[in-house]
């Protein structure tokens, strides 16, 4: 008999949409500077479809990481999309 395993529902910080947990990036923000969750600390996460929209992300990213510097958030969030898809 198989068994019914819960899987976690999160929300994308961007557009609002309620995805399953593993098709989002879970990133953080410390001290304002943009990086991929360790285990600790406070979260948030992006969905792959606002990944792709700049725009759309910018100001939600601004919202959580407490900082007005567009160029380090896109910058930062573009290392980390790159070292995703490298492993």
């Amino acid at each position: 008999m198989a068994k019914n395993f819960h899987i976690p529902i999160r929300m994308c910080v961007s557009c609002r949409e309620r995805i399953s947990q593993n098709e989002l990036l879970r990133l953080r923000c410390l001290d304002g500077n943009l990086e991929r969750f360790i285990g600790y600390g406070r979260s948030f996460y992006i969905c792959k479809d606002c990944l792709s929209q700049e725009k759309k992300i910018l100001r939600s990213m601004m919202r959580q990481c407490r900082t007005k510097d567009k160029n380090t958030i896109l910058s930062r969030l573009k290392e980390i999309i790159a070292d995703d898809r490298k492993s």
